[in-house]
């Protein structure tokens, strides 16, 4: 994509996880290629955790993280970006909704932007909903204001009710080593 002489960056938060062959490294080969990509610039990585899956529960636990970046793409955009570098890591894709995947790129929010099309929402409508996504943003800034309900990200993490099923633990710096190797 050519860009203008003077790029206008948007800042984006995205969701990164993985449950199929080795997680780890298929979350650094997707941040690898985030920040490769003309047009976005990684500004911040959460921790990573280990998860317990959501919706469909039969399947192995994930690895999730949150990445803020600077994009000079739209939305739309930036989600065909996305879209690729999971179609370049899973070509067959997830088996259904909700099920396994090699890696799975969300946008969570894009500035304060608020949309709903057929192919993308913004804010992501369910991430209010999800220890996974709210965790590791809190990581990264715990004062991000949803654009919608006008709540920060630390208030909507404290408004879930912990059990079993959205279980979220931090995994050691020892065992994501190669992401950065």
């Amino acid at each position: 994509m050519n860009f203008p002489d003077t790029l206008t960056l948007t800042p984006a938060f995205l969701s990164i996880g993985a449950n199929v062959g080795n997680k780890i490294a298929n979350i650094g080969l997707a941040i690898r290629r985030l920040g490769e990509t003309d047009g976005i610039f990684i500004e911040a990585l959460s921790k990573f955790y280990k998860t317990a899956p959501q919706n469909y529960a039969d399947q192995d636990w994930f690895v999730n993280a949150a990445i803020k970046i600077n994009t000079a793409y739209s939305p739309q955009q930036l989600l065909e970006v996305l879209q690729t570098i999971e179609k370049e890591q899973d070509r067959d894709g997830k088996p259904f909704r909700f099920g396994p995947r090699r890696i799975d790129l969300d946008i969570i929010f894009y500035g304060q932007c608020v949309m709903n099309t057929t192919t993308l929402v913004l804010p992501h409508p369910r991430m209010h909903e999800r220890l996974f996504v709210l965790k590791p943003l809190c990581d990264i800034d715990k004062n991000l204001v949803h654009p919608v309900n006008g709540l920060t990200v630390g208030e909507l993490f404290k408004q879930i009710k912990t059990d079993e099923s959205q279980a979220v633990i931090a995994l050691a710096k020892e065992e994501t080593r190669e992401i950065f190797y």
